[in-house]
This record gives structure tokens, sequence and C-alpha cells, in this order.
């Protein structure tokens, strides 16, 4: 069982930065790949961000230039800083780790953006 716990998240003006964190319970280097999802309100759940363990990235076209995904498995950490903000950043915003068989959730953090 891993156990995923975010933090960072906050409220912040539009144009402002946020740097989300996701810590897991054990060693992250044998999840295939970390992820930033995101849910606002009457919304689907949506991929904001993922790496692999090769380091290998991919961003919604949303927060392409603003939003950056790393990882950091000396850590077991997985991090999103995000710049310049919208009010349509406005989610919760959940990590998720996937093996080959199996994937875990962490609980979400809000992140807020007034205009």
């Amino acid at each position: 069982q891993v156990q995923l716990v975010e933090s960072g998240g906050g409220l912040v003006q539009a144009g402002g930065s946020l740097r989300l964190s996701c810590a897991a319970s054990g060693s992250i280097f044998s999840i295939n790949v970390m992820g930033w999802y995101r849910q606002a309100p009457g919304k689907q759940r949506e991929l904001v961000a993922s790496i692999t363990n090769g380091g290998v990235t991919n961003y919604a076209d949303s927060v392409k230039g603003r939003f950056t995904i790393s990882r950091d498995n000396a850590k077991n950490t997985v991090y999103l800083q995000m710049n310049s903000l919208i009010p349509g950043d406005t989610a919760v915003y959940y990590c998720k780790a996937i093996y080959p068989n199996r994937y875990y959730w962490g609980q979400g953090t809000q992140v807020t953006v007034s205009s």
C-alpha cells in the first residue's frame, strides 16, 4: 500500500505561483508514472501533467508553458510548479501513482485563484 500526501495548495491571485508537493510513503523509483490531476466543481477530473520514472513529461495543453512537473526520487516526492495562474486553474489537485498493475490517489489539495 502506498500513501500519497499532497500539500502546497491555497489561495493566490491571478498571475501568482504555487508549488504543489506529493510525498509518497515509500520509494517512488518503482512507480512507472506519477501524475497530477485536477477536478473543478461540476467537471470531470482531468490530467494536468505526468512524469515517467525516466523523466519524460507530458502536459495538458491548457497548462503548457506555465506548469512544470518534476520528481525527486531521493525524497520520494513529486512537485508541480504552477506559474501565471489564472482563475480557470481553480480546482482540487490530486496526485496519482501508477504502477504496472495498480494505482493510488492522494487525498487532494485545493487551489483557488482569484481574479
